[in-house]
């Protein structure tokens, strides 16, 4: 079987904008503190028309509070090389309704000229759980409708909208969300975000070859633990002690590989749970 040929010297030269002409759905945009925002900002500077999704009664109801979409909006344009013409579009969805999903995403899909190429599925359900003693059905429910079934119908209506675009339609990628409940230790505290996280985790190569033969890349990320304001003083620097680097992970570091994902550089690369935890020490 003959090789692929070497790449030429014009193809190894990294384009700076390689999701130029691409669209996105990023999901759980509410805040400016958190993942959401950081992966938007950097798929809109890479070229992406970019459509935030968020859900602001949850981050409203907690501690860290919730930004007015237009803010979040207006802090992803300004990463574009030409923030005057860069396309960033937003709107509310509660993914926990049956329908949610598929609204959300053919409402992106109208927005973005009728195409969705890049779907970065990082909303969750925060608080509500708790060690194994203390949890009950309803708290499991939601966090499944939340954190699993909503991400899975969106891939379901995702795939279908690219089932409508020509064979073998390139860029096509979809990005889920893990919290290293795999991990050494698991996550004890929150034992119904962990059940339902590491469900995404476990489906992620059954996704993956689901979506194959319509050129579509399927990954989960764990981001590791991530600074998005919910942790501060003592708790906040022993968290910081356990990365060897000494600080704790920011936003825009899970994003950086998101973002790498959605090119055409990793392309090669599906069905993979990938780890972005900094070397971090459990």
């Amino acid at each position: 079987m003959p090789h692929l040929p070497h790449p030429t010297p014009e193809q190894l030269r990294r384009d700076p904008l390689p999701l130029r002409g691409r669209t996105a759905l990023v999901t759980g945009a509410s805040r400016c503190g958190g993942i959401g925002h950081a992966v938007a900002r950097r798929l809109v500077a890479y070229g992406a028309s970019v459509y935030l999704h968020h859900h602001v009664p949850h981050d409203a109801a907690m501690p860290w509070g919730a930004d007015r979409p237009e803010d979040v909006v207006a802090s992803v344009r300004g990463a574009a090389p030409d923030p005057q013409q860069a396309q960033v579009l937003h709107g509310p969805g509660d993914l926990t309704e049956p329908e949610g999903p598929a609204r959300l995403l053919a409402e992106a899909a109208d927005a973005l000229g009728g195409r969705v190429d890049v779907l970065v599925a990082n909303h969750a359900l925060s608080g509500d759980d708790g060690p194994l003693d203390a949890i009950d059905q309803q708290m499991l429910d939601r966090h499944w409708a939340v954190d699993t079934r909503s991400v899975i119908l969106l891939v379901q209506a995702y795939a279908r909208l690219r089932a409508e675009l020509p064979p073998r339609t390139p860029g096509g990628r979809v990005v889920m969300m893990t919290s290293g409940q795999d991990m050494a230790g698991g996550m004890p505290g929150e034992v119904a975000y962990a059940l339902q996280k590491g469900a995404l985790a476990s489906a992620t190569r059954t996704l993956a070859t689901s979506l194959a033969d319509l050129a579509v890349t399927v990954n989960t990320v764990n981001p590791g633990p991530v600074d998005t304001d919910y942790l501060t003083g003592e708790a906040y620097d022993t968290v910081a002690s356990m990365f060897p680097g000494g600080r704790w992970g920011m936003p825009d570091d899970p994003a950086r590989l998101i973002a790498w994902l959605a090119t055409d550089e990793a392309e090669w690369i599906t069905g993979n749970v990938i780890d972005s935890e900094g070397g971090f020490r459990r």
